[in-house]
């Protein structure tokens, strides 16, 4: 059963960041989908994104944390400026076009993990 959830929170966490605009082809892509499908699982984790979420990816995907923050902030970026602006709208309250700043790495993967939460709960 919990095989099955794991499944259908990585359908729906990839569904959530190709519509937001992410690409699939970049690295952050990747870490950012994982990092959601962690928080999903337990939410403190995003309490401590350089303590344990960070170490935790670079452990994972034999890289370091800093590249892990890195790659995760370039795949935030870059769904910000091309991510569909009513999805946004939905998950901060805000788009790239009311002039507000994109949100923070932690912001964004609480996020996207309380709306696969909430879906899969629904």
């Amino acid at each position: 059963m919990q095989d099955k959830l794991n499944h259908e929170a990585e359908r729906l966490a990839t569904q959530m960041l190709l519509d937001m605009g992410v690409p699939a082809h970049l690295k952050g892509y990747r870490y950012v989908r994982t990092a959601v499908i962690m928080v999903e699982e337990d939410m403190r984790v995003v309490g401590s994104v350089t303590k344990l979420l960070y170490p935790e990816l670079a452990k994972r995907y034999n890289t370091t944390d800093g590249k892990v923050e890195r790659a995760i902030r370039n795949a935030i970026e870059v769904s910000w400026m091309r991510g569909n602006r009513n999805t946004f709208e939905k998950l901060f309250g805000y788009c790239a076009e009311s002039g507000q700043g994109r949100p923070t790495n932690s912001e964004y993967i609480a996020a996207v993990a309380d709306a696969v939460r909430i879906q899969l709960n629904g």
